[in-house]
């Protein structure tokens, strides 16, 4: 008897993409049909998180742990570069028989990419740019990727010449349409009895925020709602409110202002679901759908105004909660679950559901049981922590932020339950002393498991931690 084929992966990524922008999981504002086809026929996790950055281009850091598997503090540079002793998810499927296609933002090095990818195209090598001129470049066997190209700064500031990298422009053409138009044409080519990995990196909805016409008018800013926690200015000083994300809208932030950046938002999020739709329809017209998994997630989320904040260098939920579905063979359709799951978990999940032996230097915990039962747990608190700055932790209930800023401490607490906004601060309140007290023990405890307080940023943190005059806010 014939020994059944591994199924594929197809892994849908986008940037800056939060976890309540899915219309199947409860924002009726949204038009992701897609994405809602995929939480129908697969598993949604409900509780997704990023374990936070270490550095202001939290992406980075956040597509390092995820092609890794390792944790924020055991990554190397920012997730600038891979070391070889860290076994990417590419690199372990390709190792095994898979084909590795690649298409879209890499964020982690050209030689991370060259060991993860054996075909792709489209690639683009940066955090952020012109949606309709993105520096692309083919595919390079060699790994090298040297191109670079004279282009002229019209979406920025300025006008002047500069050098662009990437071997070439597809001018016109929007990002989400050009990774897809890439997917399609690789899986028109591929063949099918060797399996593939394909990993379909979107810089939607990533700004700045452009998107084709037709997408923008289906949003009327002034129909869509406001959540409780938009607020002019964030109410203290956390360490980050000039960075460059902080100054895509002046103070104090706006309802008008906020509405019109979140119909943006989502149109670039539906235009993006219409081209995985796109890619979809060509897997099922190749009879490849029902063997293969899929994936889709985002990097991080975004606050666009919530807290009075318009990026992601945060640990309230908008910014470190990001959707998480998997559809496909092995996969329970049409359900939930929320437990706690952060995207390093995809790498080992993805090798237990095809049978790929885990990396030994993979830290993240296969899902796979919580995929085969509800009740089923992979962890009871999560980590949350950003620069030198922030530090938390929550667990079913609560959720604990801690911040040294300038040798001062703030603490938050939030009862998630009662207050899923994050905007009632129960540090000082009356009650809740034993709550706090018991959050802070197992921020140590997750301090000095991942050994956060070790050295750079981590033990910046807790030296100021410990030697800061406190306050709650």
């Amino acid at each position: 008897m014939a020994t059944p084929r591994r199924p594929n992966i197809l892994f849908f990524f986008t940037d800056d993409q939060r976890f309540d922008t899915l219309r199947a999981l409860g924002n009726p504002h949204i038009v992701t049909p897609t994405m809602d086809w995929l939480a129908a026929n697969g598993t949604a996790f409900t509780h997704a998180h990023i374990m936070g950055g270490s550095c202001g281009a939290v992406c980075m850091p956040s597509r390092a742990m995820l092609n890794t598997g390792r944790t924020l503090y055991r990554i190397q540079d920012c997730g600038q570069q891979v070391p070889g002793e860290h076994v990417l998810l590419g690199e372990a499927l390709r190792q095994t028989g898979y084909a590795t296609f690649g298409t879209g933002k890499w964020h982690n090095g050209r030689s991370a990419y060259a060991r993860s990818f054996s075909d792709g195209d489209e690639i683009f090598f940066g955090g952020m740019n012109d949606h309709w001129n993105v520096p692309a470049y083919h595919f390079d066997p060699t790994g090298k990727y040297e191109g670079r190209l004279p282009f002229c700064e019209n979406w920025a500031l300025s006008n002047t010449v500069k050098q662009r990298e990437g071997d070439h422009v597809t001018a016109g053409k929007h990002s989400s349409e050009l990774f897809c138009d890439a997917t399609i044409a690789f899986l028109n080519r591929h063949d099918f009895r060797q399996p593939f990995f394909g990993y379909v990196a979107f810089m939607a909805p990533h700004d700045p925020r452009t998107m084709p016409k037709p997408y923008l008018e289906m949003y009327d800013p002034e129909r869509i709602p406001l959540t409780a926690n938009v607020m002019g200015g964030h109410p203290f000083d956390n360490g980050e409110l000039h960075i460059r994300d902080e100054q895509l809208e002046k103070w104090p932030r706006t309802p008008e202002a906020i509405r019109r950046h979140l119909a943006e938002y989502y149109a670039m999020i539906t235009h993006a679901d219409a081209n995985m739709g796109r890619v979809l329809d060509v897997l099922r017209a190749k009879g490849q759908l029902d063997n293969t998994v899929i994936v889709f997630s985002g990097d991080n989320g975004l606050a666009l105004g919530q807290h009075g904040l318009m990026g992601k260098q945060s640990l309230y939920d908008h910014s470190v909660r990001v959707p998480l579905v998997f559809a496909g063979p092995g996969v329970p359709r049409g359900e939930r679950r929320d437990a706690y799951a952060y995207l390093l978990d995809i790498f080992p999940t993805l090798c237990e559901l095809t049978g790929v032996p885990v990396p030994d230097s993979v830290e993240g915990r296969s899902l796979v049981p919580v995929l085969r039962s509800p009740q089923a747990t992979v962890r009871e608190t999560l980590h949350l922590a950003y620069r030198h700055l922030h530090r938390g932790v929550r667990d079913r209930r609560f959720k604990l932020i801690e911040y040294v800023v300038d040798g001062r401490r703030t603490t938050q607490l939030f009862d998630l339950v009662a207050d899923p906004c994050e905007l009632r601060n129960l540090a000082a309140a009356p009650g809740y002393h034993q709550d706090l007290e018991r959050l802070r023990k197992e921020l140590r405890r997750w301090r000095d498991e991942l050994g956060d307080d070790r050295a750079g940023q981590g033990a910046d943190f807790w030296r100021g931690y410990d030697a800061g005059t406190g306050q709650s806010a």
